[in-house]
C-alpha cells in the first residue's frame, strides 16, 4: 500500500519541482522587450569598459530593426563632460539600422574623449548582443 502512494507523491513532486524551477529561472537581464522595442542594457556587457572615471551603461532601444534612442545610465562620470556626450553624441545612432549602426565611425566628443570612446564601445556591445539574441 505505501508503494501505491509513494509512486504518485514522488512524481507530482518531481512535476512540480520541475515547473517551480522553471517558473523561478530569471530572464534575459540583457536584453528585454517591451511593447515591439528590444531594450539592450550593456551594464553587464560593459562591465569591463571604462571611461575617464568607471563604466558608463547605457540602454539601447531598437525597434523594427532600428535604433530609436541611446540612453544613458547612471554612472561616476564627470557631470559636466558627460553632459556634452548626452548632447552630441548619443543621438548618433538614432534612426540607424542596427545594420548601419554597428559599422558606424563615430568621433568622440572634445574634451570627453574616454568617455565618449567607453560610451560607443557600449553602443557596439550592445548592437553585437541584440544581433547574435534577438528572437
Amino acid at each position: 500500500m505505501k508503494r501505491k502512494i509513494a509512486a504518485p507523491i514522488a512524481a507530482f513532486s518531481l512535476a512540480f519541482g520541475a515547473f517551480f524551477m522553471q517558473s523561478a529561472m530569471p530572464s534575459d537581464p540583457i536584453m528585454t522587450k517591451e511593447s515591439g522595442t528590444y531594450i539592450v542594457n550593456t551594464t553587464e556587457l560593459g562591465k569591463d569598459v571604462v571611461g575617464y572615471r568607471a563604466t558608463t551603461p547605457l540602454k539601447i532601444h531598437i525597434k523594427d530593426g532600428k535604433v530609436q534612442k541611446v540612453e544613458a545610465l547612471k554612472n561616476m562620470e564627470t557631470p559636466k563632460y558627460f553632459a556634452m556626450i548626452k548632447k552630441g553624441l548619443l543621438e548618433a545612432w538614432n534612426g540607424k539600422t542596427v545594420k548601419q549602426a554597428s559599422t558606424m565611425k563615430v568621433d568622440a566628443v572634445t574634451g570627453a574623449t574616454l568617455s565618449s570612446d567607453a560610451v560607443i564601445k557600449n553602443v557596439q556591445l550592445g548592437l553585437d548582443y541584440y544581433n547574435r539574441n534577438k528572437k
